[in-house]
């Protein structure tokens, strides 16, 4: 008997988590049988999530600052991100979203499984691309899901910290009830389907590639998660498999972009190009990002990435740290805004797109695309894993690969002078910031000086390159970086310091939804 689904039934489960509300009482007759790879192709377009978690993990990060109680550029949303609040207001990017659309792409996911199994058997003969892609559709969604709303995955402490419910088959029924796992639990589901689906990978079907996972995405998506999983070994192997023989062609040519016309629109739609080998896999999502962060929008300009930011922690700063300047040291240097309630230095990457639902009105969506991997990520990655494993050598080699790709000239620096680099620095405060930043993590148990500084500078071109889409507020929560808020001045100096994230800080792990928790989902404890 072939299975039987409706465009209702893919969101069962996500509304399960959101209400206990009875949504569906008869099941409408507009159903399609998912007989054919052609019809689970297309299903399989639902299962990648149309809300990023960009917005919300970046502006929880340390790569904003507040620019005082004067700036009108905010709204009460923008306000708890920023402060670490359990969001009470409504925005298409807040956790909620997130959330929603996280599960409704496992659903998706979980529909063209459990067709495929019922159509070939467990080992899916004959769908076997199609398989691999939904195993890592579902991987990759709950992966984001305990990223966001759970504490970082450590060894030490996973089996006792909350994670998310894995979803692991369409939900039936109505009114279902979930009971949250461990993150210990929910890794090692992500690492079942991760490891079932990497041998059945395949980019045959595929019209435009850079929006499914593809086969390397496979491996950058691996290489990440056994990151974070603790297993640097086994993320050094996926991130060779990604990079190949010849790592610098998966990098981005910011030396192209620089003959290129310095318009915003020609650079972040250069930035997205799928035809790009540095765009690894790319996805779509509903987003302001493109406004708040890469031109001379004023959206959200409250919290900023400003210039003393740039200049005493990330971009500008380690330009500095090199011995050079923003114009001297980048291919493309830094783009500087500064005016009345805006103070912004910026790259210019995300594009900001609008979808319009009704031209003669104006009114529709904030939209914009965004590589969720990238080959320059996937590179930092490994040099990461390779100083954790003490391949120092290994370590910076990808590192000055990195810098010689996105600078003007080439570098070749050593272990050693990267540590001398970094060996006089003071751990950054928010009265006098650096590009150093106190670690606490429990992986990275009394490390020598060597190794912390490589990780310190490993970390500061990972959050250099990461700038804006997201990824830091995850090195944040690995590896137990406090962070004190700082309120800029007129002067565009820090005024005073505010509130303190703490390693052991419950608010790391951001809230789950209310609407979940009312219909009896266990909350995130708070301090």
């Amino acid at each position: 008997m072939k299975l039987k689904y409706t465009i209702l039934a893919l969101s069962a489960a996500v509304l399960g988590l959101v209400s206990c509300d009875k949504f569906l009482d008869v099941m409408p007759d507009n159903r399609t049988e998912l007989d054919s790879s052609e019809k689970i192709r297309a299903l399989l377009v639902s299962a990648y999530p149309e809300t990023d978690y960009l917005l919300v993990t970046e502006f929880s990060s340390d790569n904003v600052d507040d620019f005082g109680a004067e700036n009108p550029n905010t709204d009460r949303f923008i306000d708890e991100i920023f402060a670490w609040q359990d969001v009470s207001d409504v925005d298409n990017e807040d956790p909620e979203h997130v959330w929603q659309a996280s599960y409704a792409a496992i659903a998706a996911a979980n529909q063209a499984i459990e067709a495929m199994e019922e159509e070939a058997g467990p080992e899916a003969t004959g769908y076997e691309a199609e398989m691999a892609e939904a195993l890592l559709c579902r991987a990759y969604s709950h992966f984001i899901l305990v990223n966001v709303f759970s504490h970082a995955y450590t060894a030490a402490t996973a089996d006792q910290k909350l994670g998310v419910t894995y979803m692991s088959r369409p939900e039936q029924g109505l009114d279902p009830k979930y009971e949250r796992e461990t993150v210990a639990e929910i890794y090692a589901k992500i690492d079942a389907d991760i490891k079932k689906a990497l041998p059945m990978i395949s980019d045959s079907y595929y019209t435009v590639p850079k929006y499914h996972f593809n086969q390397k995405a496979a491996y950058a998506f691996a290489t990440r998660f056994y990151l974070y999983y603790e297993q640097p070994e086994e993320a050094i192997r996926y991130a060779d498999l990604c990079l190949g023989s010849a790592p610098a062609t998966m990098l981005r040519d910011w030396r192209e972009q620089a003959s290129m016309t310095q318009n915003v629109d020609v650079l972040t739609n250069h930035f997205i190009d799928a035809s790009l080998s540095a765009n690894i896999l790319l996805m779509t999502a509903y987003s302001k990002m493109g406004l708040c962060f890469t031109g001379p929008y004023s959206t959200y300009a409250k919290y900023a990435a400003g210039n003393y930011l740039a200049t005493t922690e990330t971009g500008i700063a380690l330009a500095t740290l090199l011995g050079r300047n923003n114009n001297s040291f980048f291919a493309v240097p830094m783009k500087i805004y500064q005016g009345n309630n805006h103070d912004k230095t910026t790259f210019w990457k995300l594009p900001y797109l609008f979808e319009y639902t009704d031209p003669v009105a104006q009114i529709g969506y904030y939209r914009t695309v965004y590589p969720a991997f990238t080959g320059d990520q996937v590179l930092l990655e490994r040099a990461e894993a390779k100083i954790l494993t003490r391949d120092y050598d290994g370590a910076a080699a990808d590192m000055n690969l990195w810098l010689s790709n996105i600078s003007r000239t080439d570098w070749n620096l050593g272990p050693e002078d990267i540590n001398a680099l970094l060996a006089g620095i003071e751990y950054s405060d928010p009265m006098n910031a650096t590009v150093k930043k106190k670690l606490n993590a429990p992986f990275l148990e009394n490390p020598t000086a060597l190794q912390e500084n490589l990780i310190q500078f490993c970390l500061l071109l990972k959050r250099v390159d990461s700038y804006a889409q997201g990824l830091r507020w995850f090195d944040v929560k690995r590896y137990g970086i406090e962070i004190q808020r700082r309120v800029m001045g007129a002067d565009g100096e820090p005024l005073s310091a505010g509130d303190i994230l703490k390693v052991d800080d419950e608010r790391r792990a951001i809230q789950i939804p209310r609407k979940v928790i009312d219909a009896g989902y266990t909350p995130n404890p708070r301090n």
